[in-house]
């Protein structure tokens, strides 16, 4: 990602503030039409405090871009987790669909294309770490079988 499109990222999430308790509703609405094979992930799962779990981890991730040592680190272990809950790779196309369909909604006019680009790479910058950790999940550690 360019240093323009990380600030593109900050700038519009910030813009977002207002409208983060329900975007995280929306996230998952919208994950769960395009993908309802997903809805069994969250099943048991109190959905309110879900929604707080994942702006905050979006807010985390935000607030790494800068920093790429720990980027990595935290978002690789974060795919990792996400393998022992169940989610598959091909989920992950779904995941970026429904963020960007969110921050559209909430952006309306101010999701510019430069937006979606920025976004679009931050995601599949994300996407690309968590699947790294997600594979190292699936492989068993050297001297163990």
């Amino acid at each position: 990602m360019t240093r323009e499109q990380r600030a593109l990222v900050r700038e519009s999430w910030l813009r977002c503030q207002p409208t983060l308790r329900e975007a995280g509703a929306q996230f998952y609405d919208r994950l769960f039409a395009l993908d309802p094979g997903t809805r069994h992930l969250f099943a048991g799962t109190d959905m309110a405090e879900q929604e707080r779990k994942l702006i905050g981890m979006f807010t985390e991730i935000l607030r790494m871009l800068d920093q790429p040592d720990e980027l990595v680190r935290d978002v690789t272990d974060l795919g990792r987790r996400h393998a022992h809950y169940g989610v598959k790779d091909r989920q992950y196309e779904s995941v970026g669909a429904a963020l960007l369909w969110t921050l559209e909604l909430g952006l309306g006019e101010q999701f510019t294309r430069e937006v979606r680009e920025a976004w679009t790479e931050a995601y599949l910058l994300a996407a690309t770490l968590m699947r790294r950790g997600a594979g190292r999940a699936s492989c068993p550690v050297s001297g163990e079988r």
